[in-house]
């Protein structure tokens, strides 16, 4: 960490480069005798990623930044936010600490945070910044978190997100794929805490976490405007399997909403959804609720028709409030192409399609639509499995 980058003038210097091309900032050469350019590139690239996802970090006088894919692999402010609200106590152990986001959050909720981060470079970043954002009750452990526990009687919290690439620097989902193998140290992790929070990929399957992992009570799926960001695995020593319950979040830093459905397994294995015609209104869950899987109970919940088994549409004569996108239906007729170039042809559209032999982009092409506007159409499967065009406008 080169100390020497935390300079006004230096600082002040970056800031000005972060509406500039990267490529060209590299051919310029950097114009302190002791900072090296490729070390300013790094600040730039990962101040810039910054700046929406780390407002807190970006608005904060004197933060270091790590290479930019660290910035990358961190939570957003707005999930970590998140996350430490669920969790309380007097101290918590986060054994894989990384750039420090989520702990700054949980700081505001324990007493003590330890942040354990076996990069040197990233543990001497993470205290810095620490210190610059004023979270005086977080510890910083340089080394491996779980040998760190090996130190401690126990704590009230266990918190990992393990490395999600192998040795190849290639992505991984599995958890007996990530660094550390937290499949093969959960008796002792359990050992040291009664509960454990688990951060993972958004694309590892829920039945294969749940064949990796013991003691899960509460999955939290985790959106940020409709795009599925984490996935929060929590584990408690005395939990049964049928206590687990699933709860499928979106976020919206925008409008500061929160959408929230949460369901056992057992109810979704229990719900029947009935076939529907197109009725007034349409509906379309958001991407949380389609990651849990509960495609059968939220029909049943909110009193909806599915247009099909396989089509993930929702449809009802009743405006209701639901996880996901409301629409109300202007046409549905079958889907040909007299009825396409008719409504849609060399018009702005959003096109969706579900249960659907054509892609979107092949729908664009075919039938000249452009994107955007206020007009939603959906194609699709629907009842005695006939193709659908739906159109639409967004309520």
């Amino acid at each position: 960490m080169n100390k020497n980058i935390l300079h006004k003038e230096v600082q002040q210097y970056i800031k000005n480069q972060l509406r500039n091309d990267l490529a060209s900032l590299a051919l310029k050469g950097s114009p302190f005798n002791n900072i090296d350019n490729r070390e300013i590139l790094q600040q730039v690239e990962s101040m810039t990623k910054a700046e929406k996802k780390l407002p807190t970090w970006f608005e904060t006088e004197g933060i270091f930044y790590p290479p930019a894919l660290s910035v990358e692999q961190t939570s957003s402010e707005i999930t970590a936010k998140f996350k430490a609200a669920l969790v309380e106590g007097t101290h918590m152990v986060d054994i894989t600490g990384g750039f420090g986001v989520d702990d700054y959050y949980f700081s505001k909720h324990f007493r003590r945070v330890i942040h354990c981060e076996v990069n040197t470079a990233l543990s001497e970043i993470a205290t810095h910044n620490f210190k610059q954002l004023k979270a005086t009750n977080i510890s910083t452990v340089e080394g491996d978190g779980l040998e760190y526990l090996h130190e401690i009687e126990s704590t009230d919290l266990i918190y990992a997100d393990p490395a999600r690439r192998d040795q190849a620097k290639r992505k991984v989902f599995l958890l007996s794929d990530c660094t550390p193998d937290l499949t093969k140290h959960l008796e002792f992790l359990f050992s040291k805490s009664r509960k454990i929070l688990i951060k993972t990929s958004p694309l590892l399957d829920l039945k294969a976490g749940l064949g990796e992992l013991s003691g899960v009570t509460h999955i939290y799926i985790v959106a940020v405007k409709n795009e599925v960001k984490e996935l929060l695995w929590f584990l408690d020593a005395s939990s049964k399997p049928e206590d687990l319950l699933i709860t499928a979040v979106n976020l919206d830093r925008d409008s500061d909403t929160t959408s929230v459905f949460s369901f056992n397994p057992e109810e979704e294995n229990q719900s029947l959804a009935g076939i529907g015609h197109v009725a007034t209104f349409l509906y379309e869950p958001n991407a949380a609720v389609m990651k849990s899987g509960a495609f059968n109970l939220v029909a049943e919940r909110y009193g909806l028709k599915k247009l099909h088994p396989n089509t993930h549409l929702y449809t009802g004569d009743k405006l209701v409030d639901f996880p996901g996108r409301r629409f109300r239906v202007k046409i549905a007729e079958d889907y040909n192409k007299k009825s396409v170039k008719k409504l849609l042809a060399g018009k702005k559209a959003n096109l969706t399609t579900r249960n659907f032999p054509d892609t979107v982009s092949s729908l664009r092409k075919k039938f000249r639509i452009s994107d955007g506007g206020d007009t939603y159409a959906f194609f699709c499967s629907g009842p005695e499995d006939r193709k659908l065009l739906i159109v639409t406008e967004k309520i």
